[in-house]
């Protein structure tokens, strides 16, 4: 790791103040979500970016029961399921 020579202390209520040299590194905006890690005695902060907890994929991401699962991996397991999957509303509504 590199040291940013930088030292914040906690305030009674747990919290520290990233420097605004860091979060503008990081593009880091006021209501951004940040992700902890720990590994051994170290605490890693991320910048947290939604990905769907199957595969890591970004894109096209729906949230269920509090997990965030993209559209081509319900495609899948719905395959998997053997359920038959179109792909758009608009195919299914033509068949009609």
């Amino acid at each position: 790791m590199k040291s940013t020579g930088i030292v914040r202390k906690i305030d009674s209520l747990g919290r520290m103040v990233l420097p605004s040299e860091l979060r503008a590194n990081f593009n880091i905006k006021e209501g951004d979500a940040l992700e902890i890690f720990t590994n051994n005695d170290t605490i890693v902060l991320k910048k947290y970016t939604p990905s769907d907890i199957f595969t890591g994929e970004m894109d096209n991401l729906i949230e269920y029961r509090g997990k965030k699962v993209s559209v081509n991996t319900i495609k899948e397991l719905a395959r998997i399921a053997g359920l038959n999957v179109s792909e758009s509303n608009t195919e299914s509504n033509d068949m009609q």
